[in-house]
């Protein structure tokens, strides 16, 4: 758009050629496929129903087919999605892969899904290597039960999780942490909130749109998130 000379989309290989001058465009970008597909999971570990606008929702197939799996209904629109989800979650098993495949940047939020889920889940890390995993300690504090064994993950439904103190290992762990706390008993006070501040505009605001109760705590070191069932 801009008169670069670009080729290979949908490809392996993209090829760029210089060219003498480039003019103005217009371009606008996509929506955010993880920022919509972590608010569809927040929807399904809470419970409850929520219509999610400025989404493509081809681009969040592979994580509506598996919350589907999981007993989440989904009705997909022009330019929104609608998530409901009024049963218990059922078991699944979940491999990152590269696009059109299940992101990676999902399988801490498809974790706690499943570490609420009825039945013993499998999450199988295909793109990054095992430190993927991290966030699996914070969720063993609240009362989730998993074992890790290289990049593959096992992970048991419990019946309930505790609220607890946990850290952001990262951006996707932390908003993992986020959605753990909106469905466990009690408060959970998540530090290093940074992380997801980085990759989430306003989530606070955003959650608390559709009944959540979190807050933004200063103290002297560093902000808090504090969240509550």
């Amino acid at each position: 758009a801009m008169g670069a000379n670009v080729s290979g989309a949908g490809t392996d290989v993209i090829k760029v050629r210089g060219v003498k001058e480039m003019t103005g465009g217009h371009y606008s970008i996509i929506p955010d496929q993880i920022e919509a597909g972590t608010y569809m999971a927040a929807v399904a570990a809470a419970g409850g129903e929520v219509l999610i606008k400025n989404v493509i929702p081809k681009h969040l197939e592979s994580i509506s087919a598996k919350l589907e799996e999981m007993g989440v209904e989904i009705k997909e629109f022009d330019e929104s999605i609608l998530v409901r989800r009024n049963t218990k979650l059922k078991k699944t098993s979940v491999k990152t892969m590269p696009y059109p495949g299940f992101p990676t940047d999902m399988q801490p939020q498809i974790a706690v899904l499943m570490s609420i889920a009825d039945g013993t889940s499998t999450l199988t890390e295909g793109v990054w290597d095992a430190n993927r995993f991290r966030y699996i300690e914070q969720l063993l504090r609240m009362g989730a039960k998993a074992q890790v064994d290289g990049k593959i993950a096992v992970i048991e439904g419990v019946s309930k999780l505790t609220g607890a103190k946990v850290e952001s290992c990262d951006l996707r762990a932390g908003a993992a942490m986020v959605m753990a706390g909106l469905v466990a008993e009690g408060i959970t006070e998540l530090s290093d909130v940074i992380y997801i501040e980085r990759g989430y505009e306003n989530i606070i605001d955003k959650l608390r749109a559709v009944g959540a109760v979190i807050r933004r705590i200063e103290d002297d070191f560093a902000p808090k998130l504090r969240v509550a069932l």
